[in-house]
């Protein structure tokens, strides 16, 4: 092996995730986790609500 091809040590390895990611947060306590709802529309297909033009342009001339 080389001097090139050194594996890190555990304390260097550490040292390099915090030069690049910096200070971690704090973890989330399980009492304060909330539940996530989606909210964004669904995009794999139009809202026919809102533009139904767009439906009939993908079922093709006299489909929609």
């Amino acid at each position: 092996m080389s001097e090139s091809e050194i594996p890190f040590t555990d304390e260097e390895l550490a040292f390099l995730r915090h030069v690049r990611f910096g200070e971690l947060p704090p973890a989330v306590r399980p009492e304060e986790r909330t539940a996530s709802t989606e909210t964004d529309p669904r995009r794999d297909r139009p809202d026919p609500a809102t533009n139904p033009d767009q439906w009939a342009l993908r079922l093709g001339p006299g489909n929609g």
